[in-house]
């Protein structure tokens, strides 16, 4: 099965490599640059998995995650927050508006790659 990723970040090169690393995987990548994007994104296709940065324009990956986790539609999506933040206010913060996973860039992408993978393959 092809799982479909909606990769949310702002940062155009840290876009290039999430969207390699998620291909990579033999996943279906979609992109969006800031909050507001993302959400309309969702309402036309809702993926399989979100990484979703925290600091976003327009909307940030809180109001994100939060609204996601409010829409029946996207019950079986999976979450991780990715952030350059790596207090534990920020961490506990996501878990506790429904992300499945946190991780603080810089990321391992082989790390990133294989915490997809489980998530994606704990709702087959």
């Amino acid at each position: 099965m092809s799982y479909t990723v909606l990769v949310v970040e702002d940062e155009p090169n840290i876009v290039l490599s999430l969207q390699f690393i998620m291909r990579q995987a033999g996943y279906t990548v979609r992109i969006a640059s800031d909050g507001e994007q993302a959400l309309r994104a969702i309402d036309e296709y809702v993926p399989d998995l979100v990484l979703l940065d925290i600091m976003l324009p327009k909307k940030d990956g809180f109001a994100v995650c939060q609204e996601i986790r409010s829409n029946t539609t996207c019950a079986k999506v999976k979450i991780i927050m990715l952030s350059a933040k790596s207090r534990d206010a920020d961490r506990e913060k996501a878990i506790a508006l429904g992300a499945d996973e946190f991780v603080t860039k810089p990321f391992s992408t082989r790390l990133l790659a294989a915490t997809a993978k489980l998530l994606l393959e704990a709702n087959s």
